[in-house]
Parts: structure tokens; C-alpha cells; sequence
């Protein structure tokens, strides 16, 4: 099955969850990341401000702001379809853009250069094993991975992790991957 219809076959799957067994999962995967060393060590955390179905953010974020960590999200340029990411203090600094994603807004925020990133949370729609993954089809993370060489995670209910997916040669996999039932390495095989 190629990448489309792998993509639109989970997101289909993924709102289909119950509310709150999205929830319970959502606060179990953010969880075991609070207890991995990565995300101890981390002073600046990238990640994205996360929309239903996707494993839910918002608390993720908060605690990054307890704990004193700083909180980057990014910023996309649909043209180029490039990113940069920034700092954000609190959510009244986000503004909802195209397809009704939460962004920062850049009057009120700072960027944040990929060498300042301490750990960068990857989203995605489909993973393997192995640490590939089928995002939202705009190719943002795999453009911006290509400069960045920090550790990388990402956050996804086991029902997303799959034996394979079609790799590109672009494609970048990430390091670990964490699910409700806890984080592992992802099995890097040469390709």
C-alpha cells in the first residue's frame, strides 16, 4: 500500500478512537516520555502543537513549562515548505493558520535555531518499526531534519507502529519512538 492510502487508512482509523481511551492513551505516551533521559536532559523541546487524532500535546507542553524547560513549535511556510521553530511562553501566543493548525505568532515569539533544540518530538501519522514514518504529506519534518542532528522522538499509539512503510530516500527515521506502552529504540536497519 503506498504512503496515501496508509495515511488516510489511520488518520480514518485514529478518529474513529473513543475520546477517552485517546485521552488515557495520550497521558500514558506522554508519561513514559517524561521519564526518558532525553527529555530529562532537555532544556528546549521542539515539538508541534498537536490537533485530534494525533497523540495530544497540550499537556506535554505545560509540563515542559513546570519543569523550566523552554517549548519550540514550529512555524511553516506553505510556499517553500520550509519551518523555523520558536519559543512560546503560553498559548495566547499561538494563531490558528491554514487547516486550522495552531502556530506561533512571530511578533510575540522568538525563533530558536536547530542547534538550540536539546530534543526534537517528531510527528507523524504511520511508523515502522524502524523509526520511518508517513507524516501529513507537506515533507516540513523531512526538510528540517535534514539540518538538524539532535536527538529525535516520536509520540504514537502502538496501533500507528507498523511492520513497514515505503521509504524514500529523503525520508530520515527517528530514534525512538514512544507508545502507550512505553518508549524503545527504533531498530535502525541500513537501507
Amino acid at each position: 500500500m503506498d504512503k496515501s492510502s496508509q495515511r488516510k487508512e489511520m488518520i480514518k482509523k485514529l478518529k474513529a478512537m473513543d475520546p477517552e481511551d485517546h485521552r488515557e492513551k495520550s497521558e500514558a505516551i506522554i508519561q513514559f516520555l517524561m521519564e526518558e533521559e532525553a527529555f530529562q536532559r532537555a532544556e528546549v523541546i521542539g515539538l508541534t502543537i498537536s490537533s485530534f487524532p494525533e497523540v495530544d500535546t497540550h499537556r506535554l507542553i505545560e509540563e515542559c513549562w513546570k519543569a523550566g524547560k523552554k517549548t519550540a513549535v514550529p512555524k511553516c511556510e506553505p510556499i517553500s515548505r520550509g519551518m523555523d521553530f520558536r519559543n512560546i511562553e503560553n498559548f495566547d501566543q499561538l494563531e490558528t493558520v491554514y487547516m486550522k493548525l495552531l502556530e506561533p505568532v512571530i511578533a510575540k515569539t522568538e525563533q530558536v535555531k536547530p542547534e538550540k533544540i536539546d530534543l526534537l518530538i517528531v510527528p507523524g501519522v504511520v511508523f515502522s518499526h524502524d523509526g520511518y514514518r508517513i507524516g501529513f504529506g507537506g515533507g516540513y519534518y523531512d526538510r528540517y531534519l535534514t539540518d538538524y542532528s539532535g536527538p529525535t522522538m516520536s509520540l504514537a499509539f502502538a496501533s500507528q507502529v507498523k511492520d513497514s512503510i515505503p521509504v524514500e530516500v529523503h525520508d530520515i527515521p527517528v530514534q525512538r519512538i514512544c507508545t502507550e506502552y512505553g518508549c524503545r529504540d527504533a531498530k535502525q536497519v541500513k537501507r
